[in-house]
């Protein structure tokens, strides 16, 4: 790639040797490929976490602020600031509807304009996890006995609106860290204050990391 190039992800698939499937967990996999390099025909072994893949949602209202959400997540100790996200676990659903399921279940809101904000692969070092992030707008709040009962960490979730700025702002001081929140705060402030939320792809855009079914 050159400086005039336009930066664009490469697809490649080095032959794998042999694969082990060496744990299977309620979300996640662990398997280790025997990888052989095209270059000097070496073989190495990568262990790969096998992810189902996840959707995340910036909902904007007419204020321009953002819903976030917080819970507790145990790997990191800590209540973190997050968007509205959820796994990919429903099989044959679309990432729109699953990020709408999401946004409602989490923040307790439906939305009217939908848009692809930004597309994610969290550590291709080591997982096939890829994300996408939905810009929401035109957001409804849902009446009390209309909302979601979480469970587990769910049920210790906390909800703000926020306005995009200040979540720019907490993202560069360090004071939240969530990779996702992180990515779709940073790109619809770029989205608002270049071509607009309507420049930004239809719901429907390809999103080739996000395909499983190939394995």
């Amino acid at each position: 790639m050159t400086g005039r190039d336009t930066p664009r992800d490469e697809p490649l698939r080095w032959p794998v040797a042999s694969s082990i499937t060496n744990f299977v967990g309620r979300v996640v996999a662990v398997r280790s490929d025997t990888v052989r390099s095209p270059v000097d025909g070496s073989e190495f072994v990568r262990d790969v976490v096998v992810h189902p893949g996840a959707v995340a949602v910036v909902a904007v209202d007419d204020e321009g602020r953002v819903l976030v959400v917080r819970q507790y997540r145990h790997p990191v100790g800590l209540r973190p600031v997050e968007l509205p996200a959820g796994l990919r676990d429903v099989d044959g659903e679309p990432p729109h509807e699953a990020a709408a399921r999401e946004l409602y279940e989490e923040g307790h809101v439906r939305a009217g304009d939908w848009r692809v904000l930004v597309d994610l692969l969290t550590s291709p070092g080591m997982t096939d996890e890829a994300i996408r992030v939905f810009l929401a707008r035109g957001v409804e709040a849902l009446p009390d006995d209309a909302r979601f009962a979480g469970v587990a960490e769910e049920a210790d979730l906390g909800v703000a609106w926020v306005p995009l700025d200040d979540l720019v702002a907490a993202v560069l001081a360090g004071d939240v860290q969530n990779a996702t929140l992180c990515a779709g705060v940073l790109a619809a402030k770029a989205a608002r204050d270049g071509a607009g939320y309507d420049a930004l792809r239809p719901i429907d855009a390809p999103w080739p990391s996000g395909d499983k079914s190939g394995g």
